[in-house]
């Protein structure tokens, strides 16, 4: 599974309006208000920010990574949001946060989670992607950017 196959142009957000972390997870879960896969909203959300509070998905270098697993969905789903100025995260290496992915699998699909997981942190970590991304104008060339980026992944 690719990030490419999960994420699409219509749950990017080029530029997040939300100014704070909770705001901002809050803003990518609400793409999915009248997704068919996901059948609770709120169980979403609940997973989400209880993963959350145990500690920060803010892993440094200026992005985040929320996640949660959770039946109320019906397959694995991703947002991204991104916020140029940048947002107080509570990061772990207490920068503020300009990229944001978020992911909710299903709880029968850990080994898949993971795997995404894994994935989207060794994409993040590379500074040229994440100035392509930061350098992006609209959800159509974000989009493209983890496009071309997958390109050099094997399939997992």
């Amino acid at each position: 599974m690719k990030v490419s196959e999960i994420l699409s142009k219509e749950f990017i957000i080029a530029e997040l309006e939300s100014s704070d972390k909770e705001s901002a997870i809050n803003e990518l879960i609400d793409l999915f208000k009248n997704d068919p896969r996901v059948e609770d909203i709120e169980k979403v959300r609940n997973a989400v920010l209880e993963r959350e509070n145990i500690m920060s998905t803010g892993v440094g270098k200026g992005f985040a990574i929320p996640h949660g697993k959770t039946d109320a969905v019906k397959e694995i789903i991703a947002a991204f949001g991104r916020k140029k100025d940048g947002i107080d995260y509570d990061a772990l290496d207490g920068n503020p946060v300009s990229l944001i992915f978020l992911l909710v699998g299903k709880e029968t699909m850990i080994s898949a989670h993971i795997k995404l997981l894994s994935r989207i942190s060794r994409m993040m970590n590379k500074d040229d992607f994440r100035i392509r991304l930061m350098n992006a104008e609209t959800s159509d060339e974000i989009m493209n950017v983890f496009l071309e980026e997958e390109k050099s992944y094997l399939e997992i």
